[in-house]
């Protein structure tokens, strides 16, 4: 297809200055060298993909496909960015599990000194495991168990980030059988409007997370007179992939009068927990920096004179990784073109659940972009059987079967939320390091899928 006839008089490029991508009547052409040059550790070297240095073409010869890879380079450039840019401070950088949460991942987090913010005892036995330290781990979620505080509270975690009434008289509950002091935040909802997609969005009234900030008061000096709960600081998280700060801003605001508010009737706090939620970049989105997020808060952090926590996860993880996928059947039809991919949405959900546009670029770069001959609008579909099993939509690629596709963004939310949907065993996963690459997690057999399954028996 030529560029005349996809490059219609409908057709326009993203508003940003460095966009990347061109929306014709026909599809979206992601540039994939000017996508690549926006992204960390991930370049086209003579017409061939890397991720640092390692070709994609080895990657997916050694390991085969679907395969998920990591960029060590690229997970410790952002966590140093976020110690560098919040230097002038006291702070501590919580890593949340939930976005990633293979043990090589964490290890060189916690070799680096990161903490970790972790919302199930099984997302604190992966720290451990990883050679992370108890005492630099938050517990959020708002379904804390018995058990659960039990274990956490032996292991000497930093803090429980409580998110209610019921909450906070269980881990009083359980720290008094223990004959211990249960460090507590309470997590305050303050009704911010984050501004992303509904389902990522946690600082409003309507959702499950949090005490409303209107209460807290109330809630805090009800923690203040339990005998064995320790009130060391305050919580607040308002959603997942923001692109602006104004948000941040308005939810610091109310937590600082809330701190205030606090210290007058003699509730003194070690730290303030400003959550994480800063979005990336996955296409032509416009995320603020880490610098012009510390630049928006510090003269307000450093007015307050008290530690910070955060605890950023995509930020640090999602373009540091990508999935790997083979075209295994082109299928062309009168109104759709679908190129049917080894990967599908129990490997990568985002597409299908949030309606996320994830960019798809192919291992080898067109000889000619737009123009590259037999340049089409395909739908990347899997093998599931559902309509929505689907990766990306009406993407101009010139494909042929056998292609190795990279779809990027993918290190947060990917492996962590797959599946064994239509009993497919999941991915593997990779972490590349220079010219190393390392597998630190084997693709799953279909035997794997029912090893702890058994036939009932009859009598």
């Amino acid at each position: 297809m030529s560029s005349c006839e996809l490059m219609n008089t409908n057709s326009k490029a993203h508003s940003t200055e460095s966009a990347v991508a061109t929306q014709t009547e026909q599809g979206l052409y992601v540039d994939p060298q000017a996508l690549t040059a926006h992204l960390p550790a991930l370049s086209y070297r003579d017409d061939e993909l890397y991720l640092e240095d390692v070709s994609i073409s080895a990657l997916a010869e050694h390991y085969d496909t679907p395969c998920y890879v990591y960029s060590k380079q690229a997970i410790l450039q952002v966590y140093q960015a976020y110690s560098d840019s919040f230097g002038s401070i006291e702070h501590q950088i919580c890593y949340a599990v939930k976005a990633n949460s293979n043990l090589a991942v964490l290890g060189i987090l916690a070799q680096a000194g990161a903490g970790f913010d972790i919302v199930s005892r099984g997302e604190l036995m992966r720290v451990l495991a990883s050679g992370g330290q108890a005492n630099r781990v938050v517990y959020s979620g708002v379904g804390k168990t018995r058990n659960d505080i039990e274990f956490a509270l032996n292991k000497g975690i930093s803090c429980f980030n409580v998110e209610s009434i019921s909450e906070l008289h269980l881990i009083n509950e359980v720290a008094k059988q223990l004959d211990k002091s249960a460090p507590i935040s309470l997590r305050v909802n303050p009704d911010v409007d984050a501004n992303t997609h509904p389902y990522i969005s946690t600082g409003l009234k309507d959702n499950k997370f949090g005490v409303a900030h209107e209460k807290a008061l109330a809630v805090y000096q009800q923690a203040a007179a339990m005998s064995h709960i320790e009130i060391v600081g305050i919580d607040c998280h308002i959603g997942s992939q923001l692109t602006e700060v104004a948000p941040f801003v308005a939810a610091l605001d109310k937590i600082i009068e809330l701190v205030h508010s606090l210290a007058e009737h003699d509730i003194k706090l070690q730290h303030i927990d400003l959550g994480g939620g800063l979005g990336v970049r996955y296409i032509d989105e416009s995320p603020v920096t880490i610098d012009e997020f510390a630049v928006a808060l510090l003269p307000k952090l450093n007015e307050l004179g008290i530690k910070v926590f955060f605890e950023p996860g995509r930020s640090i993880v999602a373009n540091a990784g990508i999935l790997l996928t083979r075209v295994d059947v082109l299928k062309p039809t009168e109104h759709k073109n679908f190129a049917i991919v080894d990967a599908a949405m129990n490997d990568l959900i985002r597409p299908a659940l949030y309606q996320a546009e994830m960019a798809v670029i192919p291992q080898t770069l067109p000889n000619n972009g737009i123009d590259t001959d037999n340049t089409k609008a395909w739908d990347i579909v899997g093998a599931i059987c559902e309509t929505g099993d689907f990766l990306a939509k009406n993407r101009l690629l010139a494909l042929a079967t056998g292609d190795i596709l990279a779809i990027t963004g993918a290190g947060a939310y990917g492996f962590t939320m797959s599946s064994n949907y239509n009993s497919r065993p999941r991915a593997s996963e990779v972490m590349v390091a220079a010219e190393r690459h390392q597998l630190v997690n084997k693709r799953e057999t279909v035997t794997d899928l029912y090893a702890n399954e058994s036939l009932w028996q009859a009598e």
